[in-house]
């Protein structure tokens, strides 16, 4: 039996995902979570063997969460769900520990599917994903400079751009001004720039403020 944990703050959402796990003979409900913080309490109490994580839930970002529970519970696979285009943020989650990256439209047998895989300990990547994958690997191409920031440079960098100020920055990804002046510095060497001017502009240029997940405001 594979016992699954629900994180995701919409409760139809979670609702639907459960009525799903509830059609498989080898598939049930551990639990059930509204937050990342819930989550982690829920995950100190009950047995799970796979996290279904909403990448953008109140409270901590979840790759934040991702990270944490990457830390804290590395052979628990993660197979995280979210609206967010794969090709924009896909790799990005697959580099940063998860087993599994879907977007929330797709078909429930592609879901379960994709639980038994990760269950299992492969890998779980849509076929346009897959193909995205190939594509870049068979053509050589280079990264593009955003791709060389580590998760968090890449979280300021675009909020940056976003047009966020140093203190809402700060106190959105739990930072103190200066761990913030010292990533924007990293960010600006590593992509070459001298300004957030110039960080903005590439941002947009990229399609990538839009396809950050902001936090959502609690309330």
């Amino acid at each position: 039996m594979i016992h699954v944990i629900i994180a995701d703050d919409h409760p139809v959402v979670r609702q639907g995902l459960i009525r799903i796990l509830a059609e498989e003979t080898d598939m049930a409900l551990a639990a059930e979570a509204a937050s990342g913080q819930e989550l982690l309490d829920k995950l100190d109490k009950v047995d799970c063997d796979v996290v279904l994580l909403d990448v953008s839930m109140p409270g901590r970002g979840g790759l934040d969460i991702l990270a944490e529970l990457r830390r804290h519970y590395p052979k628990i696979p993660v197979l995280v769900l979210s609206v967010y285009p794969e090709d924009q943020f896909g790799l990005r989650v697959l580099k940063s520990g998860a087993a599994g990256y879907m977007n929330k439209e797709t078909a429930c047998d592609q879901l379960v599917n994709a639980i038994r895989k990760v269950h299992g300990g492969g890998k779980y990547v849509s076929a346009n994903l897959a193909e995205k994958i190939a594509a870049d690997l068979a053509t050589d191409t280079r990264l593009p400079a955003h791709e060389t920031l580590s998760h968090r440079e890449y979280q300021v960098m675009c909020l940056i751009a976003s047009g966020k100020t140093v203190s809402e920055i700060a106190r959105e990804l739990c930072l103190s001004q200066k761990t913030f002046s010292t990533h924007r510095t990293r960010i600006l060497e590593k992509m070459g720039m001298k300004t957030s001017a110039q960080l903005t502009y590439y941002a947009i240029q990229n399609n990538l403020i839009d396809q950050y997940p902001v936090k959502k405001r609690e309330g």
